[in-house]
């Protein structure tokens, strides 16, 4: 071993390390991960190594200084693994340790010349850590010089995966006016001050925002902070989804976790808004649950668990078919880690023909009648569908029975 101790010393001393792999376990007993990767990477302008623990379903990342990382490496090889390849700009290394822990190191030619450090750089969000961002440092989410408060960091990840998702229709949006925006069930309002701050403040545009929920409360706070920020184009107002009337053209319409079909009523209120963009993350799917019914599904049907989550996902599959129908191009997107939150699916509807009508209004009737449902959504926006549409059939079954 005392060869291999060597050059791994000579190795991590001289920061030659391009990159290495561990491998072949010596035991499984007690260990759960199967290999190591290994990497350099500058933390505070300085080189450490990323110690990559890869077990079945997770990666678990350690990064180390030069002379942790050594004696690291050292004990993996002594007590853990058998087999390695080792990447430097003047060889690589194929290290093979038998079961009697004799050593072979087999030099080849490089394969790789620098290490690329850029990759080991942190993520590059919408709304940078280390640099203080207004309304994030009121509502809690970071502190005065920027730090994003451990507690909160999946909420800072979260806003940024929605702001990824506006800067995507971004081109969609009128540059020409002010843009409109409506937050259906706004609540504690992150997604919206984030929104507004992408929007206006790092983007230019002019904007008018409202954000609506039924809590007074929320509203009254959230007009606080809205007036302490200066955020002069947004609004914050009580009123229900169903009965809200103030506008009569909106750009973009927002629905985050609206509870059952108050996500329909949105979607509904979008649709008729001739709308841009819709962004709508769905919550307590009921409707179809009661509805749903197939004798060739039974053994999914029949467990309460899987109905529920099947119906879900049925419910999400009719919303974005009727959206496309209605002339949006709709694609389903993960909005946060399912380890979270499980209501993780956000709607992204862009206006803009998704393909043929007739052909769209089959698929979904056909969808539709396989799972014995009649949905909120179709029956609310029945004039915007194609003729033959539920509204029709309600019709003409309202005619036979009169």
């Amino acid at each position: 071993m005392e060869a291999l101790r060597k050059l791994i010393h000579d190795i991590i001393g001289e920061s030659t390390l391009i990159t290495a792999t561990l491998s072949q376990l010596r035991k499984r007993e007690g260990i759960s991960f199967t290999k190591v990767q290994i990497k350099p990477v500058e933390l505070k302008k300085k080189v450490h190594y990323q110690l990559a623990y890869v077990h079945p379903n997770k990666v678990v990342h350690q990064n180390l200084t030069a002379a942790e990382a050594e004696q690291t490496i050292i004990e993996l090889f002594e007590q853990t693994f058998r087999q390695a390849l080792i990447c430097t700009p003047e060889a690589d290394y194929q290290i093979l340790i038998s079961k009697k822990y004799k050593v072979s190191i087999l030099t080849k030619s490089p394969t790789k010349t620098t290490a690329d450090l850029a990759h080991n750089r942190k993520k590059q969000y919408v709304l940078e850590e280390g640099e203080p961002v207004p309304f994030l440092v009121e509502l809690g989410i970071m502190n005065e010089q920027g730090k994003v408060l451990a507690r909160k960091y999946d909420k800072f990840k979260q806003i940024n995966r929605f702001l990824e998702m506006v800067e995507d229709i971004l081109p969609s949006l009128p540059d020409s006016r002010p843009i409109t925006i409506v937050d259906f069930g706004c609540g504690k309002s992150y997604l919206t001050f984030a929104l507004y701050h992408y929007l206006a403040v790092q983007e230019r545009r002019v904007l008018n925002v409202v954000g609506l929920d039924l809590k007074a409360d929320v509203i009254e706070h959230c007009s606080m902070l809205a007036e302490k920020l200066e955020y002069q184009n947004l609004r914050f107002l009580v009123g229900d989804i169903a009965d809200y009337d103030e506008l009569e053209q909106v750009d973009m319409v927002v629905t985050l976790h609206a509870c059952d079909t108050a996500t329909d009523a949105a979607l509904e209120k979008a649709v008729r808004w001739n709308a841009q963009v819709i962004l709508s993350v769905p919550c307590c799917q009921h409707e179809l649950f009661s509805q749903v019914k197939n004798d060739a599904l039974s053994p999914l049907l029949s467990h309460g668990i899987l109905k529920e989550r099947f119906s879900a996902l049925a419910t999400d599959a009719i919303r974005a078919k009727l959206l496309d129908l209605m002339g949006y191009k709709t694609q389903l997107l993960e909005f946060i880690d399912l380890e979270h939150t499980p209501k993780n699916i956000l709607i992204r509807a862009v206006k803009g023909s998704s393909g043929n009508r007739d052909q769209l209004w089959q698929e979904y009737t056909a969808f539709r009648d396989l799972l014995s449902t009649s949905p909120y959504l179709e029956k609310a926006c029945a004039d915007l569908l194609p003729e033959g549409s539920l509204r029709q059939e309600l019709e003409e079954n309202g005619t036979r029975q009169s």
